[in-house]
């Protein structure tokens, strides 16, 4: 099987001032563009050839599950924003976020305190298990979750590349800014 890069569903400034048509270009032009080209080499001829990424990063170790991992949180997080997102979730994920976290303003700042605080690059989550109990975890390098069993709802890269074109090293003000954008019907459909 041969991964593709998805095309965005809108425009590369469609996202600006909250995430700039530059930073689109070398974050999702370059970046994930070697993550899938990368992938692409390494699965050649191995028992991960024919798998669904998902798989992939299930069972694969070391760069063949880095750069899967890396190709697949991309497309999930620029996938999770819409030049119309912003607002608060509603429905059955609003009210869970609201039952686990007392509010969607204290969610936010758990969520960025995450972000903020995961030493090196990496990402941070909102996931659910099985039950639907919301957990937000913070994962180092090229992690995901779906290792650990639980089922991505969101994800804010906190890579330096992800950002520091736009807010240089201020994490933190580009954790903030990104709720401007999140496409809250995609990510409630995933829960």
């Amino acid at each position: 099987m041969k991964y593709t890069q998805p095309d965005l569903p809108y425009a590369k400034d469609a996202l600006a001032p909250v995430i700039s048509a530059e930073t689109i270009d070398y974050h999702y032009g370059k970046h994930e563009k070697a993550y899938i080209d990368n992938l692409n080499k390494m699965i050649v001829g191995t028992e991960f050839e024919d798998m669904d990424l998902e798989d992939v990063i299930l069972h694969a170790t070391g760069a063949l599950y880095n750069n899967a991992a890396q190709a697949w949180n991309h497309i999930f997080y620029f996938f999770s924003f819409s030049p119309d997102g912003g607002g608060e979730p509603t429905g059955a994920l609003g009210d869970a976020i609201r039952s686990q976290f007392g509010s969607f303003d204290n969610f936010k700042k758990e969520f960025e305190e995450a972000g903020v605080k995961l030493f090196g690059s990496g990402w941070v989550w909102l996931s659910k298990d099985n039950d639907g109990k919301l957990f937000i975890t913070q994962e180092p390098n090229g992690g995901n979750p779906m290792t650990s069993g639980l089922i991505p709802l969101l994800t804010f890269d906190v890579w330096e590349h992800a950002y520091y074109i736009d807010y240089k090293n201020l994490r933190g003000d580009y954790l903030k800014k990104l709720w401007d954008i999140v496409d809250w019907d995609l990510v409630e459909s995933r829960f």
